[in-house]
């Protein structure tokens, strides 16, 4: 098994009634494969795994195949192990309560108990409805789907039946959205969702800023996440329709963080909506009222599934999406390469028989049933089969340490980034340096937590994407997703203000301002000598994550 996958799971591994075939996809924290069933929901002696819980369904009520999504709640750290419990709590916690069509069906959750293998034991598995494939992967063969209008009233009776059951999605996007073997479509990913309390739900700081609603870029973080409404749901939906119906996002940008920026000056009256004179009239009024400046004016989703329906004409909701397999797959071959049209931290990969079959089931980063090794390179933007470990491969050494998990973090906030010197080699070995990679380091004599030693007083003013400092002190622990790209945004800073006569290596001397300040940088005319040691380890992982030609 690839040093890829989060969970590595040898294929013919029995869990439960199930035998682990084919990987499918993996990101930072978890890992899914395809699985057949072979056993009759009676648990036998010797089994590795059993119920943890009687399920959705059970026994004859369990289908043929289905899909497994392993999270290692049994061994990770104390700080890991709270925020895996916490997301898998909440993808359970909907699934045992929401049975709907447009939502993807759990049919059971497992507990891994095999001492034998620690890095498997005690592992949390949620066995759920296998997919054929997404919409991310259906955008990126065929950009313009004859069916996006259906499609989209599919996608909007979803949301209407998360709402109506007083829950949001919190991370509505192309690759959340399922395609199953009759082409009919399921909402995906349940683990930023949350139970409304009132108007408000709390959800973790994640999402992708494509989809998140401006007044959720600036939002302060309290304790219990960042409190978000049905309509940050509504305004992804805009997003997406527009997306579907025009190959292209709404507001204007070639970057996300371009896209993100024209999303705040349109919220504060900065700017105006320019809807592309391709998407049709109908639809442009639903994208309008789905992307208001305020949260107050969207639509609702009751109102947007009726508007949706009938834009979609009669027969909109009965329209079955083309298979993807058998006689009309989505082959990528001999076919022109575009730019991909869904976020770049997904990665749309094609498996081995050609069909584009991108899954989403919670994890991030996708990668196909070649492993790593099939993999190549793709910048941001760019739609490639491309793997966890081999991401970015033209610009960071893929054997060389480097955690697969990290990867596409690390190159994409290099390039938020306009400064040549702040590249995913600089970010990676300042990481290395500071933790070993270690998203849970904590440092209290030093003041100083997590992957890139933050100290929470200097984070408060480097969090946010906006560029706002926070107004309270943020507390550890602090996710790397919020740590690396706050440590880009702080180089990106630095970089300008050294003083371009300073003798020595650019990038040895930014990492030494991030360790001190670039004014002691500028003062001592080089590396300070308390830091020199620091400087001398980044300068040497600067050549080890360098790639060929680059060193």
């Amino acid at each position: 098994m690839t040093e890829a996958y989060a969970v590595p799971v040898p294929k013919g591994y029995r869990v439960g009634d199930w035998e682990v075939r084919e990987p499918l996809a993996t990101g930072a924290f978890g890992s899914v494969y395809a699985a057949r069933r072979v056993g009759d929901g009676t648990r036998r002696d010797g089994d590795p795994a059993g119920n943890e819980n009687e399920g959705i369904e059970a026994g004859a009520g369990l289908p043929p195949t289905a899909a497994l999504k392993f999270l290692p709640t049994g061994t990770a750290t104390p700080r890991r192990l709270t925020h895996l419990r916490e997301l898998v709590e909440r993808e359970v916690e909907l699934y045992r309560r929401l049975r709907h069509p447009r939502l993807v069906r759990m049919y059971q959750t497992l507990t891994v108990d095999d001492p034998g293998r620690p890095e498997l034991d005690g592992a949390t598995v949620l066995v759920l409805e296998k997919a054929e494939g997404s919409l991310s992967a259906l955008l990126a063969a065929t950009p313009r789907p004859a069916a996006g209008p259906a499609l989209l009233a599919q996608i909007a009776e979803g949301l209407a039946q998360l709402h109506d059951a007083g829950w949001v999605h919190g991370d509505l996007k192309p690759a959340n959205v399922l395609l199953m073997a009759d082409g009919s479509v399921r909402l995906a990913d349940f683990n930023m969702a949350a139970e409304l309390e009132g108007t408000h739900a709390y959800t973790p700081a994640f999402s992708t800023p494509d989809y998140t609603p401006p007044e959720l870029l600036w939002t302060e973080i309290g304790e219990r996440g960042r409190r978000i409404r049905p309509s940050a749901d509504i305004w992804a939906f805009g997003v997406l329709a527009h997306l579907v119906l025009t190959g292209s996002f709404p507001l204007p940008g070639a970057t996300p963080t371009a896209r993100r920026d024209a999303a705040t000056a349109y919220a504060r009256g900065a700017d105006e909506l320019r809807l592309s004179p391709e998407l049709p009239a109908d639809w442009r009024e639903i994208v309008r009222a789905c992307l208001t400046r305020t949260h107050r004016q969207r639509i609702g989703g009751a109102a947007l599934l009726r508007r949706a329906t009938a834009a979609a004409g009669p027969d909109g909701r009965a329209f079955r999406l083309p298979r993807l397999r058998g006689g009309r797959r989505m082959r990528t071959a001999r076919r022109p390469r575009r730019r991909s049209l869904v976020p770049s931290v997904t990665a749309v990969v094609a498996g081995a028989t050609g069909t584009l079959a991108s899954l989403a089931y919670g994890i991030s980063v996708w990668v196909g049933a070649g492993g790593a090794g099939g993999g190549t390179g793709a910048g941001s933007g760019a739609s490639a089969n491309v793997s966890a470990a081999a991401y970015g491969a033209s610009e960071l050494r893929t054997d060389r340490g480097v955690p697969p998990a990290y990867r596409l973090l690390i190159v994409e906030t290099a390039h938020d980034c306009d400064q040549k010197e702040v590249t995913p080699v600089l970010i990676a070995a300042m990481l290395k340096v500071e933790s070993d990679f270690d998203p849970d380091l904590a440092d209290p004599g030093n003041d100083e937590y997590g992957i890139a030693r933050w100290t929470p007083r200097v984070l408060r003013w480097w969090m946010h994407e906006d560029g706002t400092p926070g107004e309270t002190v943020p507390e550890p622990p602090f996710p790397p997703a919020e740590s690396i790209p706050a440590m880009g945004r702080y180089l990106c800073w630095i970089a300008p203000r050294l003083h371009q006569d300073l003798p020595g290596d650019r990038q040895v001397l930014i990492a030494s301002a991030y360790r001190t300040s670039y004014r002691t940088v500028n003062a001592t005319k080089g590396v300070p000598e308390d830091v020199r040691t620091y400087a001398g380890r980044v300068a040497h992982f600067l050549e080890e994550y360098a790639p060929p030609g680059k060193g």
